[in-house]
Order: structure tokens, then sequence, then C-alpha cells
């Protein structure tokens, strides 16, 4: 994927800010350059729509009532690595340093303007772009039949733990970021190995099979891992 083809389409933002003002104007701006947009008031409604949707970044403001701004983002960076940009009043160096800590991804200070927001915006998921990792630590699929967690490199299947291989889980992950997209047997090989495979590329296959045998009921009917037959695979779960 390349960098000037962001796909906004696809993005979900979250707003998170008390001044009804700035959630109007920023929403406004980021939905006529095509993203999905939600918004919050306060941070317990930030993580309860953090929660519940499937958010490609947060724009995070510090002040928040409720629970504020630096809560808010420490505990979106428990369960995810979703891009966050902060907007603060504050400028001081300490306190910034203090936000990236927390795991902020980028700052903005008010006031801001529109078109710089817009860049930031861009900048910050294009580099999440090219991380195939997903954004989330833990995946659930279908009500919890399939559950992958990156950070203990297991998958648990209806209720069964299994353990995948260090190039099952580097496919399967770059098929879980991008639901849908077809992805050859060379960007597989690509994403397993790095380059450093001069071997059939139907290897690719036997890692797919093996994946399969681990996550579906039936893996001659595949439901998470599709063929896209003269293409690929594909990423299905949802």
């Amino acid at each position: 994927m390349e960098a000037g083809n962001l796909d906004r389409q696809r993005k979900n933002v979250l707003i998170v800010d008390d001044e009804p003002k700035i959630l109007e104007v920023v929403a406004a701006v980021l939905r006529s350059k095509g993203f999905q947009v939600l918004t919050a008031e306060n941070g317990r409604d930030a993580l309860t729509i953090f929660q519940r949707e499937n958010i490609s970044l947060v724009i995070l403001d510090l002040m928040l009532p409720e629970l504020s701004g630096e809560d808010v983002c420490r505990a979106i960076r428990k369960q995810s690595r979703v891009p966050v940009i902060m907007l603060t009043a504050k400028v001081t160096e300490s306190e910034l340093v203090d936000g990236f800590a927390l795991g902020a991804d980028d700052y903005l200070t008010k006031p801001f303007s529109l078109k710089e927001l817009l860049a930031r915006v861009d900048a910050v998921l294009r580099r999440t772009e090219n991380d195939l990792i997903p954004l989330s630590v833990r995946n659930s699929f279908h009500n919890g039949d399939l559950v992958v967690d990156f950070a203990q490199n297991t998958l648990r299947k209806s209720g069964r733990v299994f353990t995948l291989t260090p190039s099952e889980f580097k496919i399967l992950a770059a098929l879980i970021k991008y639901p849908g997209k077809v992805f050859t047997r060379e960007e597989m090989i690509e994403i397993a190995f790095q380059g450093e495979f001069d071997g059939y590329d139907r290897v690719i296959d036997t890692h797919i099979k093996n994946i399969r045998q681990k996550i579906e009921d039936d893996p001659r009917k595949p439901v998470y891992i599709i063929t896209a037959h003269g293409l690929g695979y594909k990423f299905g779960g949802d």
C-alpha cells in the first residue's frame, strides 16, 4: 500500500473534546475528506465508543470531564496500538514529553489550523499503514469463537489454545489488519520472510493450510481465511 494512496473511506476517526464547536468543525473537515467520524465530549464516553467501534485514529483533548485525556490514552494503550493525536493548550516541554510517554503519536497545541490537523492525521495514518501488525493486541471474531492475541503470540479457537509459528504469526497478522484485502503469494512471502526466500511460492499454501487447521471448524470450508482463486488469500472474519 503506497503512502500516497491512503484509503480514508475505511478509516473511523474518534474525536474527543469537551468543546462542542471544536467537535463540530473538526468532524466536518474530516468527513469532507472522506473519513468516518465519531465524537465524544468526555473521557468515559470516548472509551465506550472505542470499545464498541473499529477505530483507526483517536484525536484526543487532554482536558476532559469525568476522565482525563491522559487516563483515556493510558486505557487505550493497555489494549491497542491505534494512533493517538493529542490536543492541548499546554505547551511546556515536560508536559509534551509526558504525553509521548503515555503513548501519544503526535501533538497539536490549541489553537491549531485545520490544514495542519489534516496533514498530521494523514501522516500518522500513513506510518501505521506500513506496519502490518494489527492495531489491537487482542482480536476477537464471531462472538469469541476465534481470539488472536498478538502480544502472547497465541490464538484460541472454541476455547482451545494454539501457538503460532513466526511465519504463521506474520501472515495472520497482515490478513487480520486488512480484512477483505487480497494478498498475493508474493506479498505473503515478503511479509513472512522479508524477501529472504528463494523457494517455491506455493510454500505459502502450506502455511495457510496449517493456519486453517488451527482456526477453522472445517478447513475445507474456511470462513476466516478465504481463497481468492487465481489471486491469493484474504481474511473474512468480522
